[in-house]
Formats: C-alpha cells, structure tokens, sequence
C-alpha cells in the first residue's frame, strides 16, 4: 500500500481463525508488519474491508459486540535495535484476559 504522502507500507496477514456470530463473520488474524507507519495496522485492515473489532474510527461507528472498550488489537512481540548498543532487543506478553474471552465468546 502506499501512503497519500507517497511512503510505502507493507504489512502481512495470517488467519487464525474464522467465526460467525449473530449473523456477522468476525476473523482473528495475526498481521506482521514491514513497516511501522501510523495507524498501519488499522488502515490496512479497512482498507480490505476488514476492519478491527471496536475500532470505530476507520470501522462501524457501533461495535456489534457488547462491553467491549476500544479496537481489539494486541501488540504479541515487539522488538526493535537499541538505540545506545545496537543490539536486537524483543519483548512478548500474552493475549490479554479480556481478548481470551472474547474469542470464547464467538466460538460457536
């Protein structure tokens, strides 16, 4: 894809799961990124037309999915150079409890 601004991002989608719920298809993917440019992961998904669970900014101005607080995107491993050794430093936590039970939740 590239940018209005001419910068080119590029970011990488496998499908973890696929669900239907009261009618509406919903997809857990994990998505690699290429490139770190803002909102990348939102735009991209929208642009495909799939975007995130609850984000209502570049979605449904409604989240079809009750109680749910924000998009339902989780960061599982970030990793970067340090900017004083240079050395490759990565960081991974898990889902979240919340995101765990939404995933219970539209299975069927």
């Amino acid at each position: 894809m590239v940018r209005a601004d001419g910068q080119k991002s590029r970011t990488g989608v496998r499908v973890l799961g696929r669900f239907e719920k009261n009618g509406e298809p919903f997809t857990h993917v994990a998505l690699t990124l290429e490139t770190g440019r803002t909102h990348q992961i939102r735009v991209h998904m929208a642009s495909k037309g799939h975007p995130l669970l609850g984000d209502i900014v570049y979605g449904p101005s409604k989240c079809p999915i009750t109680g749910l607080i924000g998009q339902t995107l989780h960061a599982m491993t970030l990793g970067f150079l340090h900017p004083t050794t240079n050395k490759y430093i990565e960081f991974t936590a898990p889902l979240p409890e919340y995101f765990q039970k939404l995933l219970q939740v539209l299975q069927p």
